[in-house]
């Protein structure tokens, strides 16, 4: 029998480093809160939104301490003057600006203000001012106001300007160097109230929501967690405060303590976190049957480390984003507040005083009204739109 050779192919193969490394998992593994922070990076309105924020918090912390003026600093001579100015000129080194209260301001090339002109002459009864400025004769003829308002033809003539006896008109219009967004009926800076104005707005919503959120975390998550008659009580507790209207607080504090500051923080304090003791009474009641409360009851982890350890951290997501939208609602509550005379008291600068202060000259001088009002819908729809991205970003059914 003649002997075969049989080939037998060898158990083990060398691989190529290609197909070693076809099936190698590149993406580095990523935590909740890393995923999260990805994907919030990937919405670009709401990182627009936290941008905002960052610039608000910002100038409302250092803006004010490179300003010349305080939110408290009056100057009559410039009371109700706009952010641009419409200037009549004299010479090439003179301009003035008629103000609504028929006075010249003088105003250098620059747009600087430099001060009210020195009245030469105040003749009530022909209704004329008469100035000088470097030998030049400047008459304001205002007796046509008069006769213009009962007429009620808004382009009906109002007054009248004389350089040297002849007529002059508005030569150009120049941005208010001095006072950037203009003035109020005091003569304070606008500008920098509605910078102090974010202090105190900012404040408020971020004391106030971390005050919630300490109260209605602890009293949401025992009344979840234990359960039972003592979670009825609870419940009945929040459904009798919630009833409460939040004005009426306001008023009854202030009967006590005054208007201001803490009013509203005490008033917030009050009533704010019941929807945050809600919110996280549902998260416990979902999370308390889950396999890793048990394991930890079954080690002998008291109630408090479960909640604080186990419980309340799986639940940050959806309190967090609870947090973020009730910061524009507690700004928005502050300057509704201080708009009807139970916020912060004059001569401090709230949004809503500011608001308040400017209805008197709304027809005017509306921007006295505007741009507080742009600053308010600035700031709630920038808490808006992170709260928004957030709502997507910490969502674990959304992670890929």
């Amino acid at each position: 029998m003649a002997n075969t050779k049989t080939e037998i192919s060898p158990k083990w193969q060398r691989v190529n480093k290609e197909e070693f490394e076809k099936d190698k998992i590149e993406r580095p593994s990523l935590t909740y809160w890393q995923d999260a922070w990805r994907r919030l990076k990937k919405n670009k309105l709401s990182m627009f939104g936290l941008c905002l924020v960052i610039i608000i918090t910002l100038m409302a912390i250092f803006a004010p301490m490179f300003s010349r003026y305080s939110y408290e600093d009056q100057k009559l001579e410039f009371v109700n003057l706009p952010p641009k100015l419409d200037v009549y000129k004299v010479d090439d080194s003179n301009y003035f600006h008629l103000t609504k209260e028929y006075t010249l301001i003088s105003v250098a090339r620059d747009g600087e203000l430099v001060g009210s002109l020195k009245e030469v002459e105040d003749n009530k009864i022909k209704r004329y001012k008469k100035y000088e400025i470097d030998g030049n004769e400047i008459i304001l003829d205002y007796s046509f106001a008069k006769q213009a308002a009962r007429s009620k033809d808004p382009n009906a003539k109002k007054y009248e300007i004389r350089l040297n006896g002849e007529e002059i008109t508005i030569d150009k219009t120049m941005k208010n160097k001095s006072y950037i967004l203009g003035t109020d009926h005091l003569g304070r800076d606008l500008f920098i109230r509605i910078v102090y104005g974010a202090r105190i707005s900012l404040f408020v919503a971020f004391v106030a929501t971390l005050v919630n959120f300490f109260i209605g975390v602890f009293y949401g998550g025992i009344s979840g967690y234990i359960g039972g008659k003592v979670d009825n009580i609870m419940m009945r507790i929040v459904d009798i405060i919630s009833t409460v209207p939040l004005l009426l607080i306001v008023i009854l504090l202030s009967v006590y303590l005054g208007n201001g500051i803490k009013t509203i923080i005490i008033a917030f304090g009050l009533v704010y976190w019941v929807r945050m003791a809600r919110l996280v009474r549902g998260q416990i009641l979902s999370l308390k049957e889950q396999e890793f409360v048990l394991a930890a009851k079954t080690v002998g982890a008291s109630t408090w480390r479960i909640l604080a350890k186990h419980l309340i951290p799986n639940a940050m997501g959806p309190i967090i984003v609870s947090m973020t939208m009730m910061i524009p609602s507690a700004i928005f509550t502050e300057s509704f507040l201080s708009f009807i005379g139970l916020g912060v008291s004059a001569p401090q600068a709230s949004w809503g005083t500011i608001a308040s202060e400017a209805l008197q000259s709304l027809w005017t001088s509306p921007y006295q009204l505007i741009y507080p009002s742009i600053a308010i819908c600035i700031t709630i729809l920038s808490f808006n739109f992170l709260g928004d991205g957030l709502r997507d970003a910490l969502d674990p059914r959304l992670r890929k």
